[in-house]
């Protein structure tokens, strides 16, 4: 692949020793996922899902929120005006994909996660925050209650917190 680079990119290129091309490739590659991710979920690419998609996707810490705090996350990271249906819309389509994960705190609240393997959480009352607790945190979880005809699938525990 040939690339030229003319004027001000060469001199950032030759005084930050930048890579524009790995730089282009990582990003072409990241939006490809995100695209590939949309249409699995049975959404159409558009270039406000592909902007929520950067802001859930990626990044390389897993991270909890709500509908809400992901609007505000969107509206603070992007220049886009994507509105409150379509982000809902967009996160409940992966989750029925299994792309993230829903963890109710109460009837009336839910979070999501992008951390989709089988852990437990602390729900802090007082911050409205959930924060993972990790495998070598818990001793292993024993049920001694059989449902006939059923076998468990997962355990995962939510452990609320609160101020003394």
């Amino acid at each position: 692949i040939g690339v030229r680079l003319v004027g001000s990119e060469m001199c950032i290129r030759d005084r930050f020793n930048i890579n524009f091309l790995k730089i282009s490739i990582f990003i072409m590659s990241n939006n490809l996922d995100f695209v590939a991710k949309l249409r699995n979920s049975g959404l159409r690419p558009t270039k406000q899902r592909i902007k929520i998609c950067e802001i859930l996707f990626g990044g390389k810490e897993t991270f909890h929120f709500s509908i809400n705090d992901l609007s505000k996350i969107v509206a603070q990271k992007t220049n886009e005006k994507i509105s409150l249906a379509t982000i809902y819309n967009t996160v409940h389509a992966f989750l029925g994909k299994g792309y993230l994960k829903q963890i109710a705190v109460n009837s009336e609240q839910s979070y999501y996660d992008t951390n989709v393997s089988d852990h437990h959480h602390f729900y802090d009352e007082d911050k409205n925050q959930l924060i993972d607790i990790h495998d070598c945190e818990v001793e292993p979880v024993k049920i001694n209650k059989k449902i006939p005809g059923k076998k468990i699938k997962s355990i995962e525990v939510l452990v609320k917190v609160q101020n003394n």
